[in-house]
């Protein structure tokens, strides 16, 4: 049928419901951003996960296929961390959706910007979606050079909530 994929699974954009949905978010960001460096599960986790916010691309099968997670570093400032798409899932748009709810969740809780470390692998996806390069940061792992890229974000319209974004449903 020339590329089309009849009967695709619908995605969901949304924010982990229970504990079960937590840990698979947690699960495929270990998978795609510590495992093939040879980093143990935990590794994947940080202090700031119990106050930031996780959303989540997951399928009407319960498949987590993207995860990523927004907080707050000042009063105007939100920072993306841990942004991760599965393998098998890449250039289907899930990406791109996700990033905008996470936009719309910082603009909703007051960032005018945002900010984030990328993988050299990933500048040209954040530049695609509107970011820019402002420095060139770390060595991960001493092979996964980062940069620092910014966003500016449009104001929130006054009663728009996360749960509104464009990114969210299938």
């Amino acid at each position: 049928m020339g590329g089309v994929r009849l009967n695709a699974p619908a995605v969901e954009i949304r924010q982990p419901r229970d504990a079960r949905e937590m840990e698979a978010a947690w699960r495929l960001r270990w998978k795609v951003l510590r495992k093939p460096w040879g980093r143990p599960p935990g590794s994947e986790r940080d202090e700031l996960d119990a106050t930031a916010r996780l959303y989540f691309a997951i399928d009407d099968q319960g498949r987590v296929l993207a995860t990523g997670r927004v907080h707050n570093l000042d009063e105007t400032t939100a920072q993306i961390r841990y942004f991760a798409v599965h393998p098998a899932h890449t250039r289907q748009g899930l990406g791109t959706r996700l990033l905008a709810a996470l936009e719309t969740d910082a603009a909703a809780h007051g960032a005018k910007r945002i900010m984030l470390q990328a993988r050299e692998i990933a500048v040209d996806f954040y530049r695609h979606c509107g970011y820019r390069v402002m420095e060139k940061t770390y060595l991960l792992f001493d092979s996964i050079q980062h940069y620092r890229m910014e966003k500016a974000l449009p104001e929130m319209p006054p009663g728009d909530t996360p749960s509104k974004a464009p990114a969210a449903g299938p």
